[in-house]
């Protein structure tokens, strides 16, 4: 699974790195946060959690003024990449921030998105949840890294319990990292159609089988797309089943990845900064497997 992740790139930062061509960054849509968010939604944030609103790259057109709108995506500040309106494409690729945990158009409460954050690829194209948002409503998910818990096989806890390990995993080579997700809408039908703030634009992250070496950590990790498949992934007109599933599997590319053991201190969902990220002196471990070697550390 993916329960945590690191964004840490400013709006500016990603806008060039995924070639974004409209800034929809300062827009709104209704947070699910009963508090305000830690770090404000669009800033650097070392321990994006389910629930908080966190930057996305999709691809729609942008509607002008007087438009009628079908959600929260109209009126956007246009980017550097931008083109005229006289050759600019039906659909363009824009930054967002929506908020993690996908809710189904059809959801009756939208809390249902605490257990929507991640879809499976074996069965993200045929559960009622993510089957239609698989076939035109795909975006990119910018992150930094990811973190991952690794049960000890030999270590307990206070608790007895199997210690868990926060590992950070990231890109070897620093390249942009984009991992596959799907969005939706859901439109609260309390309130007024034309308040931006009725509307739930939510994102979920797909998750597949570890590669070797990350399923030390974990069984699971999100399915990370290199930038050849970007525009495929994003295009609306791509809807065909098997065109998704050559994508998905496409993004099978072992070996672009490294983790590091990382502090417990991300374990709270209340911690942020960059020390997160720094790596924990060997000596500190306990009871952890090394995932390039095997070795169980600490013992």
């Amino acid at each position: 699974m993916c329960g945590r992740y690191a964004a840490t790139a400013r709006p500016d930062e990603l806008i060039e790195a995924y070639e974004v061509v409209v800034d929809a960054s300062a827009e709104r849509s209704r947070s699910l946060l009963k508090s305000p968010q830690e770090p404000p939604p669009g800033q650097p944030d070392y321990n994006m959690a389910p629930t908080k609103q966190a930057p996305v790259v999709l691809c729609r057109s942008v509607r002008s003024e007087g438009e009628a709108r079908t959600g929260p995506v109209a009126g956007a500040r246009r980017g550097p990449n931008s083109r005229t309106a006289t050759d600019a494409p039906a659909a363009v690729r824009q930054l967002r921030l929506l908020t993690w945990g996908l809710v189904p158009s059809w959801a009756k409460d939208p809390a249902i998105g605490n257990r929507m954050t991640n879809a499976r690829v074996e069965t993200v194209l045929d559960k009622p949840a993510f089957a239609r948002a698989a076939a035109r409503r795909r975006c990119l998910v910018p992150i930094t890294g990811w973190y991952e818990w690794q049960l000890s096989p030999v270590a307990k806890d206070a608790k007895g319990k199997p210690r868990k390990q926060p590992f950070f995993i990231s890109r070897h080579d620093d390249a942009p990292l984009a991992l596959a997700g799907l969005y939706e809408f859901w439109k609260d039908p309390a309130t007024p159609p034309e308040d931006p703030l009725s509307w739930v634009v939510s994102f979920t992250i797909i998750t597949t089988a570890a590669e070797p070496g990350l399923d030390r950590i974990h069984d699971r990790q999100p399915v990370a797309l290199e930038p050849a498949s970007w525009s495929d992934w994003l295009d609306p007109e791509v809807t065909s089943e098997a065109d998704v599933l050559a994508l998905l599997e496409a993004s099978h590319v072992p070996g672009r990845f490294q983790a590091r053991a990382v502090s417990t201190a991300v374990n709270s969902s209340r911690s942020n900064g960059a020390a997160l990220l720094d790596p924990i002196p060997r000596e500190q471990l306990v009871g952890a497997v090394d995932p390039v070697s095997g070795e169980v550390v600490g013992v």
